[in-house]
């Protein structure tokens, strides 16, 4: 039985380590790919010192195809990597029984989920 636990473990493990990376990649080529419209279009598809800055403002932009809407996906794709990690890692505790570690890391996923909202609404 502790082996089945050990590789579980491990299989854990990759998977977080395959999250991590799987959404960087991603992150940077839809980065890659705002940056690509903004040097194609010259125009970042909204006027000077206007930006989309809410969820929704950033997807309309991106169903438009504004190369900042693009930009800003991106991005907020590279911040929601870390707390994809964290919501993995609250299973791979549950999973290993680990009670102590799996409260705190909720602990964590919470303070991240206030502070995105924070951010969003102020």
């Amino acid at each position: 039985m502790d082996n089945e636990v050990k590789k579980e473990t491990q299989d854990i493990e990759l998977i977080i380590g395959q999250i991590l990376r799987i959404g960087v990649i991603i992150a940077a080529a839809v980065i890659v790919l705002g940056l690509a419209l903004l040097l194609i279009t010259g125009q970042s598809g909204y006027p000077a010192g206007v930006h989309p800055s809410k969820p929704g403002a950033i997807l309309q932009g991106v169903i438009a195809f504004k190369p900042y809407a693009v930009l800003m996906l991106g991005l907020f794709l590279l911040i929601l990597t870390p707390v994809l990690r964290v919501v993995v890692s609250i299973y791979a505790f549950i999973k290993e029984k680990d009670h102590l570690y799996a409260w705190i890391t909720t602990i964590v996923l919470v303070i991240l989920v206030i502070a995105m909202v924070i951010g969003y609404l102020g």
